[in-house]
């Protein structure tokens, strides 16, 4: 289906705005002057003429100029294509023009004419993939996407001079979606490598790539945000930016003003399949450190705690004591992992990683994720309104480790003793169970903090809760914000319950 798209111009304007200093001569006098009314003055004493050259060299004042960071960072950024050959339709092929060589003039005249046969397979679309990358070393590596090259088994390199090289896969990793390619080539450019971390919000920035295999090509916008976390990319602290990214830009370089690269484009938020003003790069501090470890050792590994954890939100932080939302609220701890080994406890909120700061919770998977398995890191976590710091050695995140682990169902048994109480004032109908109290009832307050039916209360205030004395007991200490631990299911969660 094609779409009917509008193309609105866009126009530059500048305003000048004069003012007139008053004329100190007669500032001491009383001298009768004659006030002109503005409307009858020429209209020259108010309004400076703007010729369209000063327009112009204005704006360039104002936008920045990518000519020359192009022109000399340009040549380290490469095409790269990839595909899955068939060795049987290669074999068939040199078979039926047996006798002639690729280098003859007349093999494509008889290429075209030997019969097509049904039985041989086609190369699929998808075994045949465009993208960018970017040479960070003298000896030829070079950083791209794994979803690039994933599942192919034949990668050319285009260096911007034309010159054509097959690649090597050294090693890719899916989690990050970083790939390692090397070619043997001479003279190569090779890329300056800078520091996410310095860049900021609003900060220019540049991409060079092949978007549907137009080489060369650049585009340029602002950093939007930083940090950004995405669904099933745990481990990846994405670059936001408004630079265009289409496919085949995946795996090039995102360049700052400097001419250094900050990050590689990997993905695009779209509802259409094209660009919609919202892409995201890998820092390339990340895509750097994966690509050591690719080159060292042919696989990445990264550390694991071994908790499942929530976001922080206004009132689960009130009812923790904080004075703002931030850290990872600890909800679970997974059976002889290293939280549990070193001393973390459900309902901790780590504020901390080895002293930096862990704003959301979608930072602790990737400042402990950048981390090598076995070495200890010092977690500041705030417990029961008092700060404290715990050693922790981290364990190793294998593949499928954390996410078989984090979907085993805790043992529940419902055992319904038959005794029940209403809590009319937050609108809660419980019964009280072997592990807890379970709600089969929630209105009002508890329907808005998120309660269900079905849901198991096992804490209050962090205290557990196992009857309606132990219920009040807890409910009168906890103030008027109170944290409520649920299991729900397989996991346990908090849901912060807001007195009146």
């Amino acid at each position: 289906m094609f779409h009917q798209k509008k193309w609105l111009p866009v126009a530059v304007c500048m305003a000048l705005v004069l003012t007139a200093c008053p004329d100190k001569k007669n500032t001491n006098t009383s001298e009768n002057v004659e006030a002109t009314p503005a409307a009858s003055q020429p209209a020259s004493e108010f309004v400076k003429k703007v010729e369209p050259q000063e327009v112009s060299q204005a704006v360039g004042m104002l936008l920045p100029d990518f000519a020359e960071l192009v022109a000399r960072e340009g040549g380290s950024v490469v095409n790269i294509q990839a595909m899955k050959t068939n060795n049987n339709i290669a074999a068939r092929q040199s078979d039926s023009l047996d006798g002639l060589s690729k280098d003859d003039p007349f093999y494509e005249f008889f290429k075209r004419l030997v019969p097509h046969d049904p039985n041989m397979p086609e190369m699929e679309e998808d075994d045949y993939n465009f993208g960018s990358g970017v040479i960070i070393s003298k000896d030829g590596y070079i950083l791209t996407n794994t979803h690039v090259i994933k599942d192919l088994n034949k990668i050319k390199v285009t260096l911007n001079d034309k010159r054509e090289y097959e690649a090597k896969l050294i090693g890719s990793d899916d989690k990050s979606d970083i790939a390692l390619l090397k070619i043997d080539a001479p003279d190569l450019p090779i890329a300056k490598i800078g520091k996410a971390e310095e860049l900021k919000s609003g900060e220019w920035v540049a991409a060079i790539g092949a978007p549907f295999g137009f080489d060369n090509s650049v585009t340029a916008g602002i950093v939007s945000a930083k940090g950004r976390s995405l669904p099933n990319e745990h481990y990846t602290p994405f670059i936001q930016t408004d630079v265009a990214i289409n496919p085949g830009n995946s795996g090039g370089p995102l360049f700052n003003l400097r001419g250094q690269v900050v990050g590689i484009n990997s993905q695009i938020y779209s509802r259409s399949g094209g660009f919609m003003g919202i892409s995201f790069a890998i820092p390339i501090d990340v895509a750097m450190n994966v690509a050591e470890q690719l080159k060292t050792t042919g696989k990445v590994e990264r550390g694991q705690l071994g908790v499942i954890i929530q976001e922080v939100t206004y009132d689960l932080s009130k009812s923790f004591g904080l004075d703002k939302p931030t850290g990872a609220l600890v909800a679970r701890i997974l059976p002889d992992s290293p939280a549990q080994r070193g001393g973390l406890q459900v309902g901790d909120i780590i504020r901390s990683v080895n002293g930096n700061q862990v704003r959301s919770s979608s930072e602790l998977p990737m400042a402990i994720g950048g981390l090598p398995p076995e070495k200890e890191v010092i977690l500041g976590v705030w417990r029961k309104g008092k700060e404290l710091n715990l050693i922790v050695k981290l364990g190793s995140a294998s593949d499928g480790q954390q996410a078989a682990t984090s979907q085993e169902p805790l043992a529940v048994e419902l055992q319904n003793q038959g005794a029940g109480f209403e809590v009319p004032l937050v609108g809660l109908l419980l019964s009280v169970e072997s592990k807890g109290l379970m709600v089969t009832r929630a209105t009002g307050l508890a329907q808005a903090a998120g309660l269900r039916r079905g849901d198991l209360i096992l804490e209050i205030g962090g205290s557990a809760v196992r009857d309606q004395a132990s219920f009040n007991e807890a409910m009168v200490r906890a103030g008027k914000n109170v944290s409520v631990l649920v299991q729900r299911g397989g996991d346990t969660v908090f849901l912060a319950l807001v007195l009146p």
